[in-house]
């Protein structure tokens, strides 16, 4: 074997524990609902193309992990490795004031392993959702000044994605596969009360933590058939069955320092009450993904992807929540297009060996908050860039860019309206590792 597996275990170690400690990476106000943003399955190749997933078999002549139809993993023909980051940037609009944040974090590491010529397998962890906002709101009980107050609001945390998933192709044009993942993480709401100009008054801070912990299934299926000698059609779909997860809540009340004015929750003085609840079971929605895309060898692919999910059977007995306007969980849907071009990979001039990537994407998303849906649309471009092995090497790399720049909410009924852009690269290798040579 060329390389050194020890040495990349131990990088994927760190990695590992860098993820999986991870803090939010959002900055959003409409996190604090649910379980938070959900991340989606896409790694930046895919995000690049508005995430379609459903139907896309392979792109290129790379392998490729595409871990949202697992029955994709019967085209990996090469050991491949996928790492890589994610950086957000928010504007946030609200009664004519604005606010920016960003966020940057280790996104995914993923492993895909080739069993047989026509199957393999993939693991690997990356983010399910992210939890993360700051803001008050002022509060006045009469006319004198003294009477005002900060109502503050503040979360964090996330959930992660631990999976592990096996795709064979059982007939001449069809696939099926399975991944089976472990959810696992914390979601803390914070809400507190403040008077900054009233002093020896009580000020409170009341923080309600979820641990959150279980197993969750998807399926997947691919038709696949070609439609001359160089263009390939892929049909998919792909299922996220309803499990119920494991959510533990505590609370706790404490007296916090004066002064909230920008928004922040200040240092505990004592505690007050505090709370361990018993486990509780929370009901994940049944989430359905139908993609097709054309394929035409190395050259360009076009897809499509539309998608449903029943979050009206989303259940918590502990769902926490930091916001006193009415809200509910309704069914979502979206839909995504895009497309890749690959000039000429028989080209000696590199910019015709890059990927070029396009997307579009909207989502009405499962939040409705004061009789207003909540709805999330973006353009995406992204670029593949292939690394020139060393001579005698023989291995793939590439690195994949993709950004992203959207829009979430809306400034109806006081609620938020977002501006994005979220940027992800990711570092992809392809090699021929546990082989047996025939000569040493």
């Amino acid at each position: 074997m060329r390389l050194n597996i020890k040495k990349y275990l131990y990088i994927v170690g760190i990695c590992i524990s860098a993820t999986a400690s991870a803090q939010s990476n959002s900055s959003s106000p409409y996190s604090a609902f649910g379980l938070g943003l959900l991340r989606g399955d896409q790694l930046p190749q895919f995000k690049s193309m508005g995430g379609i997933s459903a139907g896309v078999r392979g792109l290129g002549g790379y392998s490729n992990i595409n871990i949202a139809n697992p029955a994709s993993y019967s085209n990996i023909h090469l050991t491949t490795f996928d790492i890589g980051a994610y950086m957000n940037r928010t504007i946030l609009k609200r009664d004519g004031k604005t606010e920016a944040s960003g966020n940057f974090a280790l996104n995914h590491i993923n492993f895909a392993i080739p069993i047989t010529p026509k199957s393999a397998f993939s693991f690997g962890l990356m983010p399910f959702s992210d939890m993360g906002y700051n803001y008050s709101t002022p509060m006045s009980f009469g006319a004198a000044d003294t009477a005002k107050a900060n109502r503050a609001f503040a979360g964090e945390g996330g959930i992660s994605k631990a999976y592990i998933g096996y795709g064979i192709q059982v007939a001449k044009n069809f696939s099926v596969g399975a991944n089976i993942s472990y959810l696992f993480g914390k979601l803390n709401n914070i809400s507190g009360i403040e008077f900054p100009n009233q002093l020896g008054t009580a000020n409170t801070r009341i923080e309600n933590k979820r641990d959150i912990y279980g197993f969750n299934y998807d399926l997947g299926v691919q038709y696949h058939t070609a439609l001359n000698d160089k263009t390939l059609l892929t049909v998919g779909y792909t299922n996220s069955l309803g499990t119920k997860l494991n959510s533990i809540e505590s609370q706790v009340v404490t007296r916090i320092s004066s002064n909230v004015s920008d928004g922040t929750i200040n240092s505990i003085l004592d505690s007050v009450y505090s709370y361990e609840g018993s486990e509780e079971k929370l009901t994940l929605p049944m989430r359905h993904s139908f993609g097709i895309s054309i394929n035409r060898a190395n050259k360009w692919l076009l897809g499509a992807d539309v998608r449903y999910a029943t979050w009206s059977d989303f259940k918590s007995s502990g769902n926490a929540t930091i916001n006193t306007a009415e809200y509910k969980f309704d069914n979502s849907y979206g839909a995504s297009i895009g497309g890749q071009w690959t000039p000429d990979i028989t080209s000696l001039n590199y910019l015709n060996l890059v990927d070029y990537r396009f997307g579009l994407r909207y989502d009405k998303t499962y939040l409705n908050i004061n009789n207003q849906n909540i709805k999330d649309m973006a353009v995406s471009i992204g670029l593949g860039l292939p690394i020139r092995a060393q001579q005698g090497i023989n291995a793939y790399y590439k690195i994949n860019l993709s950004a992203e720049y959207g829009q979430r909410g809306t400034l109806s009924n006081s609620l938020v309206k977002e501006n994005y852009i979220n940027f992800t690269v990711s570092f992809m290798l392809n090699d021929r590792w546990f082989m047996r040579y025939r000569y040493d």
